[in-house]
């Protein structure tokens, strides 16, 4: 989808996705102390906000204006701090991040080809400072055969495998395939995802 189909789907009322953050972002980065991060990606904030109420000051980033407007307007709700979430249009086949900016990069589902993925992914490595953090949470391969929902395009599925590989410099913490589970009319089931969280050492 480019940023016209996602600017179209963001229009309709409410959010598509949830409020509150997703569950493995606030699982993996709660205990991480408040820094400068990056969200690539960022939809329509929820990460971000979320980042931002702890204390993060946050740069997010997304092809969907419309997406982007609507992080704004949840983050004012929230009572977050104008100064603590830049908010930037931009698509990420030409953004580069600051080089050693940042103390986490967050890519959450983010669904792009194999080329364009290994560059963003390359690009959040490079943008971490020493002990920085880099967490990838996307839905995975199996979840064609194994789990529900999510594209139906293997090409911009993920595994773990394939995201370790593609995270140069970085001391790889964690690289599983993670289950949630997804409401739909006729009961809950399950999606299978990615995620991968690395850090640069010091």
């Amino acid at each position: 989808m480019d940023s016209q189909q996602w600017d179209e789907r963001y229009s309709a009322a409410g959010f598509v996705w949830a409020t509150g953050p997703n569950q493995f972002v606030a699982a993996e980065l709660a205990g991480l102390p408040p820094g400068r991060a990056i969200d690539l990606a960022a939809g329509e904030g929820r990460n971000t906000v979320w980042l931002a109420e702890r204390g993060w000051r946050v740069t997010a980033v997304d092809f969907s204006r419309v997406g982007l407007d609507k992080g704004r307007a949840l983050s004012a709700a929230r009572g977050v701090p104008e100064e603590r979430v830049d908010w930037i249009v931009a698509d990420l086949c030409d953004y580069q991040p600051e080089p050693g900016g940042y103390d986490l990069a967050l890519i959450a589902y983010l669904q792009v080809g194999p080329k364009l993925r290994a560059a963003v992914l390359g690009q959040a490595a490079a943008a971490l400072t020493p002990g920085g953090t880099a967490l990838i949470v996307a839905h995975d391969l199996t979840n064609l055969t194994e789990g529900t929902g999510g594209p139906q395009d293997p090409e911009v599925l993920y595994s773990p495998e394939a995201v370790r590989a593609e995270l140069p410099g970085l001391r790889i913490l964690r690289a599983d395939r993670v289950r949630r589970t997804v409401a739909r009319e006729d009961g809950p089931a399950t999606a299978v995802d990615t995620l991968v969280r690395a850090v640069r050492d010091a």
